[in-house]
């Protein structure tokens, strides 16, 4: 069966370096899918999706979203990566496919270009930190000196172990000196929605844009986004930076894929996303929600990723220590 694939791949190879140069003029021709590690309704899966939306249009071929949440992104990673490498399988991991723990994945972190061929960047969703209101505190100090009184006690919500959410939240932990319980939901905040509103876990860390409709609604508490700065789309908001200094954290996309696929397609595709990204339907919607755009060529976004590893080796290495601890 391995051996029918393998040949499969190299006829589809051969085929596509023949045809790529004609293909990258009209692509796409038929819509077009983008695989994703992240569970419906997340905020990144929020961002992906106005992303596509603006493809959409842009293409006027339909871009689908397939998400493929599970095994800290290896179940998606395995799919994009097994794809026919004409373009018209995409896939956009989060910030966490690249900075998975030691051993918690298999084939995992995923290294560029080893593995995918990079197209480009999407947006950076910040992570911000809330709370229920039964909680009774209003400001991240106030969140702070609480957890320092009552140390281990204080439960927070997290979107699956080792990923940004609780990255972040160890990185909270630690520059802030203080211990909170972590509680995570694999299926996405939207799942712990009804828990951390009912006050039944007190504390959330999440992506703004997954959690905006439950803030604005005053179902939560919007304590401080992780952001260098405060957005200016929320300038009453304040930066976790403000209470914790240099604490900065946000969620981001790269859109990658499968190796083999054309460079023709390959530029094309980067070009495109990176139009989109500027049209004011989709930068303003992005905005709104508490994200913000970074267009980037595919040589960009391979600098970025790079990065943001060594940035959270430190919060991983701490995740790593702690799980072997248990």
């Amino acid at each position: 069966m391995r051996k029918q694939r393998n040949a499969l791949q190299i006829a589809w190879l051969a085929l596509i370096a023949l045809t790529a140069p004609g293909m990258a003029q009209t692509y796409p021709e038929r819509p077009v899918r983008i695989i994703s590690d992240s569970a419906p309704g997340s905020a990144v899966d929020v961002g992906l999706r106005t992303i596509a939306d603006g493809l959409s249009q842009h293409w006027r071929q339909q871009v689908v979203i397939e998400n493929r949440p599970g095994a800290g992104g290896a179940i998606s990673a395995r799919v994009a990566a097994e794809a026919v490498p004409d373009g018209y399988t995409l896939y956009a991991p989060a910030l966490s496919v690249f900075l998975t723990l030691p051993g918690k994945a298999p084939n995992l972190p995923v290294v560029i270009p080893r593995d995918f061929v990079p197209i480009g960047f999407t947006a950076e969703q910040p992570m911000s930190v809330g709370a229920s209101p039964r909680l009774g505190v209003g400001t991240l100090a106030e969140l702070i000196a609480l957890a320092k009184s009552k140390p281990g006690e204080v439960a927070y919500a997290v979107s699956g172990v080792g990923r940004l959410t609780h990255m972040t939240g160890e990185l909270l932990q630690m520059r802030a000196g203080i211990k909170l319980q972590m509680i995570p939901y694999t299926a996405g905040a939207a799942h712990a929605l009804s828990d951390i509103i009912g006050g039944r876990i007190p504390v959330v860390i999440e992506g703004y844009s997954g959690l905006a409709g439950a803030y604005q609604s005053g179902q939560l508490k919007a304590l401080a986004i992780a952001t260098e700065q405060r957005l200016p789309a929320l300038p009453d908001l304040p930066t976790v930076s403000e209470t914790v200094p240099g604490l900065v954290a946000s969620g981001w996309q790269v859109v990658v894929a499968p190796l083999g696929t054309p460079n023709a397609i390959v530029q094309k595709a980067s070009a495109d996303l990176r139009a989109v990204l500027v049209k004011p339907e989709v930068k303003d919607k992005l905005v709104a929600r508490g994200g913000y755009v970074r267009p980037m060529t595919p040589e960009q976004a391979v600098a970025f990723v790079g990065e943001q590893q060594k940035m959270w080796a430190p919060a991983l290495e701490q995740i790593a220590q702690q799980a072997q601890a248990k």
